[in-house]
């Protein structure tokens, strides 16, 4: 329900910042540690992705840092989770058509799926450290937005010819991703966008992995179906002027955006979700109301609930 909440929330109400406050009211009264990192931090860091996409907006960027530390937890195993915090989506330079943009206001839903999860693994007191992250900011196009053409370069070194400004979420995912291995992720996770209305997409590696996300969604009740990864779709990823693109046409999106972010995962197994097509419901059903559904929240509870079967994982 929280996450329905914020998911729900304007753009005009929920900025990076106002979703930082809440981010970290919830996480202390849950018993979770939590830092806030402005845009200086964020810029000490390096993290010239999730700022080249805030740079259009008038609104700073923040990174929500959630910490789950239970005395008694599973060895070896440090669950990561990371969730999309674009607050209001406009495209950028890209821009969207105007028709359903007011809809953009959803696309935290991932970032919102993460905080909520977080609490309830605190507040279930799950046997497995949790690190949740949390890229907060807007795409918009102002005048000192990000433009197709330019390199933007990662935490990690890495750098991005953007071709399409409006595929901004892999970009923040990408530095958050990082930031989660830094903090010693050993296992991680994704939230981000589009697969459907009532199924989310499953992307990752080794595939007793994804199974593994694919069962503990079915059983909290989040529907999910994995989808394939070929390496031959990196192809369209690469670029002579940089290490590759945030884009690569129409064909095959999904599939790109997750080869995208296996970028930043680095050697740890990693499942993607695709939530963008279940983070809003148009009609009330008799299990959830309309808008804001909180996909994820019970399925990324659920993983952290089965911590000892994750150490078999690896």
């Amino acid at each position: 329900n929280l996450a329905r909440e914020l998911s729900n929330e304007p753009g005009n109400v929920l900025t990076p910042r106002e979703f930082a406050d809440p981010a970290s009211t919830l996480a202390t009264s849950a018993g979770l540690a939590v830092e806030v990192l402005d845009e200086n931090a964020i810029a000490a860091l390096g993290m010239g992705l999730l700022l080249g996409v805030a740079r259009g907006s008038e609104q700073p960027p923040r990174l929500v840092v959630l910490r789950h530390e239970p005395k008694q937890a599973a060895t070896g195993v440090v669950l990561g989770l990371v969730g999309k915090g674009i607050t209001f989506d406009t495209g950028g330079i890209s821009i969207k058509p105007s028709e359903n943009m007011d809809r953009m206001k959803d696309d935290m839903s991932g970032g919102a799926a993460v905080l909520g999860a977080m609490a309830a693994i605190s507040r279930l007191g799950a046997p497995v450290r949790c690190i949740g992250i949390i890229p907060a900011t807007e795409n918009m196009p102002g005048g000192r937005a990000m433009k197709p053409g330019d390199i933007l370069t990662s935490a990690e070194g890495k750098t991005v010819e953007v071709l399409n400004t409006d595929a901004e979420g892999r970009l923040i995912l990408g530095d958050g991703l990082w930031y989660a291995r830094t903090l010693g992720a050993t296992l991680t996770g994704a939230c981000v966008v589009a697969l459907g209305k009532t199924t989310s997409g499953l992307f990752g590696r080794p595939d007793a992995c994804v199974e593994h996300v694919r069962r503990a969604s079915d059983r909290a009740g989040d529907r999910s179906w994995p989808l394939p990864i070929f390496d031959d779709y990196r192809d369209l990823l690469k670029r002579d002027i940089a290490d590759f693109t945030n884009t690569g046409g129409r064909a095959g999106r999904a599939i790109r955006a997750a080869l995208f972010i296996r970028e930043f995962a680095g050697d740890l197994p990693w499942v993607h979700m695709d939530i963008a097509g279940t983070a809003w419901a148009e009609e009330v059903k008799p299990y959830q109301p309309k808008g804001a559904t909180g996909v994820g929240v019970r399925t990324l509870a659920e993983l952290a609930l089965g911590a000892d079967s994750w150490g078999k994982l690896k």
